[in-house]
């Protein structure tokens, strides 16, 4: 089966205005239920929150498949993952079939504009995670992601400085990139590039990354997942650069206790922070209204620049 790409068959919506945010007011039923009970977030606060960050979200968020976290009864309730389309989302949520490993399609979702978003707030929606590359060339990532996840004992400095050394390796290599606090406990950082490489390409280049730091500083990083190697050192996740793995979306919320947001901060800013959930949903909806612009300056030349190539 072909694989659907924008303007293939009608499941695939066809964008006039990707990226709007003049959505009108929608209606969302049990607007007063909280979702996070340790703050007193509802529903409809969740919903306000998405509709004024939009001119920040969207830029990264629109035609591209998306993986869900919903949690029907709050975070402290039973969440869940949704990564395939379904028509009880909403007339917002368009589908396009991918096909998975197994040779099959499944139809995933992706969203154009802000009702795409408040149609999933209204089915309880809370985290946005997204692949690296866009519906119209699903095989060319555009953007890779470090995830910095500090095992037990990791001080927030270590963190911040394990995001530095990337960056600084990165930087040796001729390219850019950009901090953002995971919301949780961890640090990202994330390689815009230029669509070319394939994921395995891409995901080989950040896999060798990571050895290269964890076999230079074995006492502060590793690059596998074996939860038995993890006390006390930092895992640097280069796994969300696999075709099919998703990252959380910048200025999405986490479905934790703390309704922590996950904010792209400036490099100078990171000193200052204390840790990867700083940014809650009230002091984050404040940021974002302050925000003139992004603050990854720098971010649209980056797009361009090339994958290195490692020898």
């Amino acid at each position: 089966m072909r694989q659907a790409s924008a303007g293939a068959s009608g499941r695939v919506a066809k964008a006039t205005q990707p990226g709007r945010t003049d959505s009108p007011a929608r209606e969302l039923s049990s607007p007063g239920k909280i979702l996070y009970p340790a703050t007193g977030f509802t529903k409809q606060q969740v919903a306000d929150y998405y509709r004024a960050v939009a001119p920040l979200l969207l830029p990264e968020l629109v035609r591209r498949p998306l993986t869900l976290v919903r949690c029907p009864e709050g975070v402290e309730s039973q969440c869940f993952f949704q990564k395939h389309h379904a028509d009880s989302l909403g007339p917002n949520v368009h589908a396009i079939p991918i096909i998975e490993k197994d040779g099959g399609s499944e139809d995933y979702l992706y969203v154009d504009d802000i009702a795409g978003v408040l149609d999933l707030v209204q089915m309880n929606v809370l985290e946005l995670h997204l692949w690296g590359s866009r519906i119209e060339d699903l095989e060319h990532p555009d953007r890779l992601v470090f995830d910095l996840d500090p095992g037990p004992g990791v001080e927030w400095t270590h963190l911040v400085a394990a995001a530095r050394d990337v960056r600084a390796r990165l930087q040796a290599m001729g390219v850019d990139s950009f901090a953002r606090l995971s919301g949780g406990k961890g640090l990202h950082v994330v390689l815009p590039i230029r669509p070319g490489p394939t994921w395995d390409e891409s995901k080989d280049f950040c896999e060798r990354v990571a050895d290269a730091m964890a076999g230079q500083s074995p006492e502060r990083y590793v690059a596998t997942a074996s939860k038995a190697r993890r006390n006390g050192v930092i895992f640097i996740d280069w796994l969300r650069n696999s075709r099919g793995a998703t990252s959380i979306a910048s200025w999405s919320l986490r479905a934790r206790k703390e309704a922590g947001v996950a904010v792209p901060v400036g490099w100078s800013e990171l000193g200052r922070l204390r840790s990867g959930a700083d940014y809650p949903l009230d002091r984050a909806l404040r940021r974002a209204t302050r925000a003139r612009r992004d603050v990854w300056p720098g971010w649209a030349a980056a797009t361009r620049q090339k994958l290195p190539v490692l020898q």
